[in-house]
C-alpha cells in the first residue's frame, strides 16, 4: 500500500510541476485544440486575423530520399498558410540549419504534384526556446529573406520566428511565455490555454490521458539525475589530476564532456 501511495504522490508531483515548455505536454494540450493554437499564433505573430482551421501534433513529413521531419505542432489557417511550432529546451535543437530544413520540408510536403511554384502556401517555422538563442536580449526574432543590394523583402512567403521564452514581461507575448512556464492553470493569462491545462491537471480523465507523459518525464528526470551524479564524479576525479581517458571510463561520460569539464575547471 505504501508503494502505491508513493507512486501516486510522485505522479501528482510531476503533474503539478509540468509546464507547456515540456514538448510532450505541449503536444497534449494543443492536439486538435484550435482555440489555443489560434490564440498562440495571434499573439506571437501580432495578427488577430489568423483563423486556424485545423491543427495536429507530431506530424511526420516523410522524405523517401533523405532526412524526414517530425513536427511538434502543425497548423493551417483558412488561407492555407502553414504554421509549424517547435518547443526547444536546448540551443542545439534550435539551430538555424534546422529552421532552414523545416522550411524546406514544409515546402516539399505542401506543393502538390503538377502545381506551379506560385501555388506554394506561405509557411511559418516558429521555435519557442527556453533561453535567448541569439543572446541579443530580444523577446522575439523575426527572420525574413531580403535582397542584399536594395534591402527589399524577397517575398517568397517563407518566415522563421524565434521566441525567447525567458522573456516574460508584461506584454501580450511576455504573458504568453509566462503561461508556457506556469505550472498552475489558475495563474495563466490566456483562457484558451488555461482551460486545457486545467483539464489535464485537475480531472480524472486528464490524469489518465497524462500517463504516458508522466512515465517519460519521470524517466527523463531519472536520467538527468544519474548524469549529474556522473558529472560530480568526473569533477572530483579531474581535481585529483586523473587522465581524461580514465575519467571518461569511470564516470561514464564521453571524452568530449570530460574535456569540457576540465576546461571549465582550469579557467
Amino acid at each position: 500500500m505504501q508503494n502505491v501511495m508513493e507512486r501516486y504522490q510522485t505522479f501528482r508531483q510531476v503533474v503539478d510541476d509540468i509546464t507547456l515548455m515540456n514538448n510532450r505536454f505541449m503536444n497534449k494540450v494543443f492536439d486538435g485544440n484550435i482555440p489555443a493554437t489560434q490564440r498562440m499564433l495571434r499573439v506571437i505573430l501580432k495578427n488577430d486575423k489568423i483563423k486556424v482551421r485545423k491543427v495536429s501534433v507530431q506530424q511526420w513529413l516523410q522524405n523517401l530520399y533523405g532526412h524526414s521531419a517530425q513536427l511538434d505542432i502543425l497548423a493551417e489557417d483558412e488561407n492555407g498558410t502553414q504554421f509549424n511550432v517547435e518547443i526547444q529546451r536546448s540551443d542545439e535543437g534550435a539551430s538555424v540549419q534546422r529552421a532552414r530544413f523545416y522550411c524546406g520540408a514544409l515546402d516539399m510536403h505542401f506543393l502538390d504534384k503538377g502545381k506551379k511554384y506560385e501555388a506554394l502556401p506561405d509557411a511559418y517555422v516558429i521555435f519557442i526556446t527556453e533561453s535567448d538563442v541569439f543572446k541579443e536580449g530580444r523577446p522575439i526574432y523575426n527572420v525574413e529573406r531580403s535582397i542584399n543590394e536594395s534591402g527589399k523583402a524577397f517575398g517568397d512567403g517563407s518566415h522563421i520566428v524565434y521566441v525567447n521564452a525567458a522573456c516574460q514581461d508584461d506584454t501580450p507575448l511576455g504573458r504568453l511565455m509566462q503561461d508556457f512556464n506556469c505550472n498552475d492553470p489558475a495563474k495563466m493569462h490566456y483562457k484558451e490555454l488555461a482551460d486545457t491545462v486545467n483539464y489535464f491537471k485537475s480531472t480524472k480523465e486528464g490524469e489518465i490521458d497524462m500517463t504516458d507523459i508522466i512515465e517519460a518525464y519521470a524517466k527523463n528526470k531519472a536520467e538527468e539525475a544519474a548524469h549529474q551524479r556522473n558529472v560530480e564524479v568526473a569533477k572530483d576525479m579531474l581535481a585529483d589530476n586523473m587522465s581524461i581517458e580514465s575519467v571518461a571510463r569511470y564516470s561514464k561520460l564521453s571524452e568530449e564532456e570530460v574535456r569540457a569539464l576540465a576546461e571549465k575547471q582550469s579557467a
